[in-house]
């Protein structure tokens, strides 16, 4: 039985890290800056009063979190440093290294929080990516958006779950009347739970292709690929994610595994989950970005499924130092696949009703918004209402039903109202089944 730190949930609601460890019978100690956060989703809180304890440090400053962990380590020693949430990295690696715990190092966390200093190293060592440059002024996004040339990508380099992406492709993206790239800073994005982002952006060659993420588990530099998932966006300008396929890795991903372990040796990443995201451009696989973490929007929980046995459990075991995370057992000879449900216009939500159907292949339905919630057409993940998982033995057969539930999903929204009392162009929707 081991003592497990888990900081914040991803997503703020994602309790698979903890309902693994009480699954393995592990204690927890759970620390937040806000645990009121939690305490207002019952079903959420119901999981974290099983830990330990729970530890709130307003404003996560850190010196009083250091301090907070190192009282509880010396009443109850903690065995491991746990984070799923990108804008806590950094600080769980400083706890880890204080603690004398197996976590990636606080320099490589700090390297991997900035988009544009990752590709720095990558170019170092010589591995082949897109044109890039960095912006911290409006001035500077527009030379840099000059000087790379359309079409061009432009991010926070320090965001994460597609947040504040921005694509410019055609000269007419650059009209005064349309161009972003005058007002993009300051942006004064939250990132939630008192973090704002630090306003460098980077700016790169847009890349086509397919979108692949790439799940890894990494003890003392030796790294282990689970699979491949290859991911599905709704249609531009939206960023975010419809759905996915992930499939267990097999001889065919060989390149992209070389490729994917060649980034995460130049980035020093020796311990823990990465999820790499990759394009599959016609010149070979190309990074987009490197998370050091595991994988969100419940994706890991798809990986579970495919492989038939819990990748959050495997975490675990990883920061435990062990190297049974490494052989696991064979995987199921299974496709799992996901897709988001969403709503088709602007409103609020007033009901969802689901196809009640009785088939072993739906793994998990899960609905993340609640009635009253303000509503939009999916433009980034956040904007999402909740997914369906499937697994089955061939991509066409899961991709097929999976597509079938979501559009048998009903959605009834209600007129959004504006500041000033008007109406938002909105109504009712309801998909039909297919």
């Amino acid at each position: 039985m081991a003592h497990l730190l888990i900081i914040e949930l991803p997503g703020g609601n994602d309790t698979d890290i903890a309902q693994a460890a009480i699954s393995r019978g592990d204690d927890f100690t759970f620390l937040s800056a806000q645990l009121g956060h939690y305490r207002r989703q019952p079903q959420v809180q119901a999981i974290l009063d099983q830990a330990y304890a729970q530890i709130e440090v307003p404003g996560f400053d850190y010196p009083q979190v250091e301090h907070a962990v190192l009282e509880l380590h010396a009443h109850f020693p903690l065995d491991a440093v746990l984070c799923l949430l990108d804008i806590r990295l950094i600080d769980a690696a400083r706890l880890a290294q204080r603690l004398d715990l197996r976590h990636v190092s606080p320099s490589t966390a700090v390297l991997l929080r900035d988009k544009f200093k990752v590709r720095q190293r990558l170019a170092e060592r010589g591995l082949t990516q897109p044109e890039f440059a960095l912006a911290q002024s409006n001035d500077e996004l527009r030379q840099a958006v000059a000087r790379l040339g359309l079409p061009v990508l432009i991010k926070p380099s320090d965001g994460y779950g597609s947040q504040n992406v921005v694509l410019l492709r055609h000269d007419e993206d650059l009209e005064p009347w349309i161009t972003p790239l005058d007002d993009m800073l300051p942006s004064r994005t939250d990132y939630g739970l008192g973090v704002r982002a630090n306003d460098r952006l980077l700016v790169e060659r847009y890349m086509e292709g397919a979108v692949i993420g790439c799940d890894t588990l990494s003890v003392n530099g030796e790294h282990r690929m689970l699979g491949v998932n290859e991911k599905l966006f709704f249609n531009p300008p939206s960023f975010a994610i419809q759905g996915g396929c992930f499939q267990p890795n097999a001889p065919a991903f060989e390149s992209i595994q070389r490729y994917v372990f060649a980034c995460l040796d130049a980035v020093g990443f020796d311990w823990g989950a990465t999820h790499t995201e990759l394009m599959l451009t016609a010149d070979g696989p190309r990074l987009i970005e490197i998370n050091p973490r595991l994988v969100g929007a419940k994706i890991a929980r798809l990986v579970g499924y495919a492989l038939n046995h819990s990748i959050h459990s495997d975490l675990i075991t990883t920061h435990l130092g062990k190297h049974a995370a490494f052989h696991a057992g064979p995987a199921a000879a299974h496709v799992a696949v996901t897709r988001w449900i969403v709503a088709e216009q602007p409103g609020v939500l007033e009901r969802i009703d689901l196809p009640d159907w009785r088939d072993d292949r739906i793994r998990c339905v899960e609905i993340l918004k609640q009635p009253g919630d303000t509503l939009r057409p999916p433009f980034e993940n956040a904007d999402r209402i909740g997914y369906v998982m499937v697994c089955a033995p061939t991509r066409d057969e899961a991709e097929t039903l999976a597509q079938r539930f979501v559009a048998a999903t009903q959605v009834g929204l209600k007129p959004a109202v504006d500041d000033q009392g008007v109406a938002m162009r909105s109504q009712s929707m309801a998909r039909k089944a297919s």
